[in-house]
Formats: C-alpha cells, structure tokens, sequence
C-alpha cells in the first residue's frame, strides 16, 4: 500500500455498468487492512461481489481461518460466495530504475494454504516487516513523531503483517497527521522523513515461490506496465501469470493500456478494489469499482478451478 492508493476517487471516470461481481484484491485485519475476515466477506457478499479474494500481505491466515469455519460449521453451512485463497508479496525490486519506491508487488492467486516452503518464505517475510516497522517507529521517535501509546494500544499486533498503513493510522490517532493520505504524503512516502527502505525477496523469487506452492502470479496495480514492457516480458519469461488491469484507482485510459500489455504478453487480466478499509465502509469502495466477470472465469481456467454452481 502506498500514498498513491490512498488518494479516494480514480482519476478519471470509470464507466460501472453494473455492480461488481468480483473482487480478486482486498485485506484484512490479519495483515494491514481493518475489517476482520468474515465481516469483510459478509461485506462484500451484501455488496454483490460472488467471487473474492482475500490477499493479505505475506499471510494466508485470513483464507484458512474462512475454510475451516465453513469446513466444521453446521452441516449446510457455506460461504456467500466463492473465496480464491490469495496473497500479496512485496517484492524489492530496487535495481529496477524507474519503479514507485523501488517494489514490486506479487499476487498469488490459487496458492495452496498447506504449502510448507511456501508458508516458511512467507513468515521470513513477515519477521521482514517487523524488523521494518520497528525501525519506522524508532525513526519517528528521532524526528518528534513519536506513536508507542499508539501501537501500545493496537488490538491483535501479534497476527498483523506490520507495516505503514498500521503506522500511518498510529500517526492520525497521535494527532501527527491529519488522516493515512496525509501521512504518507508527508512523513512515510519515499523521500519523506519518517521512510524506511524494506527488504526482503525479489519479483522473480515470489514469483517463483507462488508456482512452487501451485498459483498464479500476477502483478499488482503496475500502472506503469506499458512503460516497462521489456520488464514485463522478463517477468513473463520467469513465470508470471497475469496483471492486474481493472484497478479501483486507475483511470480508464490506464486500464485500456494495461489491457493491451497484458493481450501482448498473454497474461490473465485481474482486477481488485485494493480495499483496506481507511477510506470508508466496503459498499462505498465497491460502488466505485469494475470488474469484468470475465477475470473471474479466466483466473479459474488458468488455476483449472470449477466454475462455481449457481
């Protein structure tokens, strides 16, 4: 997440025909959005989504606490709508010139949640960010922008993939900034004094690990793709699967370029709201978004998935 998705309404109109039915990108309280993981299902089904995919970063806990109630629940008992188990990796790509604070952010679309090495990475992952976050808490600490009160009081940080969302609601809740927008425009975005560069795996090993562990990989709200095409076919050579094109922020200029890139290349065309819950309730997030029921029925072919029954 960055300043950028934090920014409300797309830059240009995009035309809704109807109300969504899918939403293959979203988090929860279990990484760094705010909705628990059953009310943020529940949210979205009353909303009219069918098809949804929880992508927390760096964790599964979200999807598998879902299945196994909906596993041991009472006979008859089933999820409103069909849930792809999915995970976000931010992947550093800093040797890569020209990328929005040096990342690249992997999907992984239909990974299985019982993937041991997959599970292992994801927790080096996780040990990633907090080592992150502490350090952003002591940076600021050092610049006056302290919020230890903030995260002494935070509910479950043990479970949450720690990260600047978190810390960006610490800062409004302190009184350093006005809201999450102004605190990465002024304090955690690249460049501003409170950032903290993050480390961890690269595009292609994420990749890498995502086909190991049976998923798609796709690459997250790039709107930068039609410049970095030879990037783009590196990655595809590498394996990636897919580019998320309908994304809640983009324009419809940019979606028709990423539709483009990704007929080129042969890729899976996803799309997602990016909700975390910062900006308002799930029904005003989805109200904004389109996305073809079409990424739906071409996720499931390329993770050769049933189409759900009516």
């Amino acid at each position: 997440m960055s300043a950028r998705r934090h920014a409300g309404a797309p830059p240009a109109a995009v035309e809704i025909p109807r109300p969504a039915a899918v939403d293959l990108h979203t988090h929860t309280s279990r990484s760094d959005g705010m909705a628990e993981p059953a009310d943020l299902v529940a949210s979205a089904a009353a909303a009219g989504v069918r098809t949804l995919s929880i992508t927390d970063h760096d964790t599964l806990a979200g999807y598998r606490e879902l299945a196994a109630e909906a596993g041991a629940s009472t006979p008859g008992r089933r999820l409103p709508l069909e849930l792809i188990p999915g995970v976000e990796i931010n992947a550093v790509a800093s040797s890569v010139a020209g990328l929005p604070e040096g990342e690249l952010h992997i999907l992984g679309y239909g990974v299985d949640p019982d993937d041991e090495p997959f599970e292992a990475l994801l927790a080096r992952q996780r040990e990633a960010r907090v080592r992150r976050f502490r350090l952003l808490v002591e940076r600021l600490r050092e610049i006056g922008l302290p919020i230890d009160a903030q995260i002494a009081g935070l509910e479950r940080p043990d479970a949450w993939s720690l990260g600047r969302p978190v810390a960006a609601r610490c800062l409004v809740a302190a009184g350093h900034a006005a809201s999450v927008a102004d605190a990465f425009d002024r304090i955690l975005g690249h460049g501003r004094p409170g950032y903290v560069p993050r480390a961890g795996i690269g595009p292609l090993e994420a990749i890498a690990a995502v086909r190991a562990a049976g998923g798609l990989a796709v690459l997250a709200h790039f709107s930068e793709a039609p410049q970095h095409r030879a990037l783009l076919a590196e990655l595809h050579d590498a394996g990636l699967g897919g580019l998320e094109v309908h994304y809640l922020g983009f324009s419809s200029a940019t979606i028709a370029g990423l539709a483009i890139v990704a007929a080129e290349l042969d890729l899976v065309a996803t799309g997602g709201s990016d909700y975390h819950g910062d900006l308002g309730p799930y029904a005003e997030a989805h109200a904004r978004l389109w996305v073809p029921e079409a990424a739906a029925s071409t996720l499931r072919a390329a993770l050769g998935r049933e189409e759900p029954h009516a």
